[in-house]
């Protein structure tokens, strides 16, 4: 408990010295702003061709087409992959279903087989206690 007492203690010691650095003129070296570019006057202002708009035009639109292509493949190959995991997801439930349904099948044999013989041992029994019964009365 102690030592983050004195951690925090030195985390607003820090906080505290540069809040009050941040009043002081102390250059930061960061980007330097972005102001507005200077507007141009009409002598320095420059005209397009109609030529040289039509190829600008032109070469966006291929850019664009091209963009358009790229991203309908993308969304076309994340559909696909995204069908492939569904069908792996349910292979994988099959095979577990599968699985599970053998193993009951398994245990069932195993319950008839248990079945016939406890079936077997409580005839003889039955008949071995009536021999003993009927020896018993007999005598």
């Amino acid at each position: 408990m102690r030592k983050g007492n004195r951690l925090l203690n030195k985390c607003g010691r820090i906080m505290l010295i540069v809040i009050l650095l941040s009043f002081l003129k102390i250059p930061v070296f960061g980007e330097p702003l972005t102001g507005q570019p200077p507007t141009l006057n009409e002598e320095e202002t420059k005209f397009y061709s109609d030529l040289e708009v039509d190829l600008l035009i032109d070469s966006i639109s291929e850019i664009a087409i091209e963009a358009i292509e790229q991203a309908a493949a993308e969304a076309a190959r994340s559909a696909v992959l995204a069908t492939i995991e569904r069908e792996a997801a349910l292979l994988r439930e099959a095979e577990r279903w599968r699985r599970e349904a053998e193993m009951y099948q398994l245990t069932l044999r195993q319950n008839q087989r248990n079945g016939w013989r406890n079936i077997v041992i409580t005839g003889l029994s039955c008949l071995v206690g009536g021999f003993v019964v009927g020896f018993a009365i007999s005598r």
